[in-house]
């Protein structure tokens, strides 16, 4: 499992699994797949219309034309993912971890002429498996890498899972926090169990009392108000699924 890490702006650390060679290949053979079917449905609409030359060559440009941006369109307004992406559950991320830009996203399609027009997608192939983050050339250009959406931290693995049904939350709208933000919470509480870094762990409180509007008790430090967040936010996850 490849994976990098990433300083986020607030000075914490995350571990993205990155998107294996495989997954990129499946994902554009998905996406190749569906303009196949779209040539094959508009074969058969011609013929059914008795579609004249200018009709077909109508056909052909909006066709072309699809076939052209559909990558970059996707990548704008599906949040990073063309239709095979989504479905291999793969993304488009900046390196810095935000969300690429437009013109990241420009690039990585400008450069899909030299990726997959010229070479048929043989240099792609060749320097995503060399790269030491499986990027082709316009990633490398961009700035850009795939990573898998699914994550990495399940609910059901969260450290410091409460073991007693008497568990009485110390924080009652942990409801309000997502998946994503305690994914984000235990890697900074693993992390600091790996490098003692404090400055992690002051950050990801401070942001985690600023979303939830709330002040721990004084005799609370900022690991212990992380964890009793784990805590609460695992059972009010299992309390939902009792319900």
């Amino acid at each position: 499992m490849q994976t990098i890490r990433i300083t986020t702006s607030q000075n914490i650390d995350i571990d993205y699994e990155l998107a294996g060679l495989g997954e990129r290949i499946v994902a554009s053979l998905i996406d190749f797949g569906i303009f196949i079917l779209i040539a094959i449905l508009c074969a058969i609409a011609g013929v059914s219309l008795h579609a004249e030359d200018v009709l077909g060559v109508v056909f052909i440009f909006i066709y072309a034309a699809l076939y052209v941006f559909y990558d970059l369109a996707c990548e704008v307004f599906m949040n990073g993912q063309s239709v095979g992406k989504k479905v291999m559950k793969i993304k488009v991320m900046s390196l810095d971890g935000s969300q690429p830009r437009l013109g990241q996203y420009l690039l990585r399609w400008l450069f899909r002429i030299i990726d997959f027009g010229v070479s048929g997608g043989a240099v792609a192939l060749v320097v995503a498996a060399i790269s030491e983050k499986v990027q082709r050339i316009g990633d490398l250009v961009a700035g850009t890498i795939l990573i898998k959406t699914e994550l990495r931290t399940k609910i059901e693995h969260v450290a410091f899972r409460p073991a007693f049904n008497d568990y009485q939350p110390v924080f009652a709208n942990v409801a309000e926090l997502s998946e994503q933000d305690i994914e984000l919470i235990n890697e900074v509480i693993n992390s600091y169990i790996k490098t003692g870094n404090n400055v992690l762990v002051y950050n990801m409180a401070l942001r985690t009392k600023e979303r939830l509007g709330v002040t721990p008790p004084e005799n609370m430090n900022d690991m212990r108000f992380l964890q009793t967040v784990l805590k609460d936010y695992a059972f009010k996850a299992t309390e939902t699924e009792d319900i």
